[in-house]
């Protein structure tokens, strides 16, 4: 192995300290306390366990949580009544809604009900609008998180050759302007571009963002490059002791080969995923000084 595994876990942590030590400071300077509200509708075993990650961070953080636990069978209207109601509430800066929503409600309609300057998700299509066009705005916590890990690793990412495989709403289309923004030449490639292998060779940065097994191999990597993988696979690895299949995750890239070529790599688990929840702290303390007229903290932002 020649790359540097960068070891997500714990720069999360450090800047979940760093969230902490701000929310300090804000509460003995301005009396002012963060608050983030999360939305969950129905029982989804991964989406609860997400929201009781993300409460119990939000707390250690010294920050106000609240949830909002809704039956499966909740309708839109009581749905956006909700939101309208952590809209109003001043005591409120982050709002979440967890997706995916019950297949009867309408994700777009209620991202959108959402107050802009509480999308701590970044998923509203003003905030969509104002990353494109280079002004302030909330940004999705993964594609922040990722950046975060670039900019420590490399320093400037200016004037460096970037490809994001993957073109979702969520990851590949926002992490694309973020690379933009700091100088980056940017391609977005994705299931139908030509010569794929190729396009990714040409990279310094390689973000991986395409919800595809062990897709990435080595030899698609130039040496020294830097790649970040997003992906969250979990694939059969044989069977356990009692019979039942055990798997294990693994991420959009095969970690072994990229490993021996490129300059530093992501590993999955314990690299992008950790930045996540870390990056809501700091969106949703972002939020909060920007609501009261005050300076977001430097770092923790885009």
């Amino acid at each position: 192995m020649t790359a540097t595994v960068i070891d997500g876990k714990a720069f999360a942590a450090k800047v979940r300290a760093q969230v902490t030590e701000h929310v300090a400071r804000l509460k003995a300077d301005h009396g002012i306390t963060p608050g983030l509200a999360v939305v969950l509708v129905g029982e989804d075993p991964a989406s609860q366990v997400y929201v009781r990650s993300k409460g119990k961070q939000t707390v250690e953080a010294g920050m106000k949580s609240v949830e909002h636990k809704l039956s499966a069978d909740t309708s839109e209207a009581d749905l956006l009544q909700v939101v309208a109601d952590l809209n109003a509430d001043p005591t409120i800066h982050g709002i979440l809604v967890q997706l995916p929503l019950p297949t009867h409600l309408n994700e777009d309609l209620v991202i959108n009900a959402i107050d802009p300057a509480k999308d701590v998700d970044g998923f509203h299509i003003s905030n969509v609008g104002l990353l494109a066009t280079g002004q302030k705005s909330m940004v999705p916590c993964t594609p922040l998180g990722c950046l975060m890990l670039l900019r420590d690793h490399l320093g400037s990412l200016s004037g460096k050759d970037a490809v994001v495989i993957g073109r979702s709403n969520i990851v590949g289309k926002p992490m694309a302007q973020l690379l933009l923004g700091d100088s980056c030449t940017v391609t977005i490639a994705h299931s139908r571009t030509k010569d794929l292998p190729d396009v990714v060779r040409r990279a310094d940065i390689v973000v991986a963002a395409v919800g595809r097994p062990q897709m990435v191999p080595g030899d698609w990597i130039k040496p020294g490059a830097m790649v970040v993988d997003v992906g969250i696979n979990r694939i059969d690895a044989g069977v356990k002791e009692d019979g039942s299949p055990r798997t294990r995750l693994v991420g959009d890239v095969d970690f072994d080969s990229v490993a021996k070529v490129a300059g530093a790599v992501t590993p999955v688990p314990g690299g992008v995923g950790p930045m996540t929840i870390a990056c809501l702290l700091a969106n949703t303390l972002t939020a909060c000084c920007r609501a009261n007229g005050l300076e977001a903290p430097e770092g923790l932002t885009a």
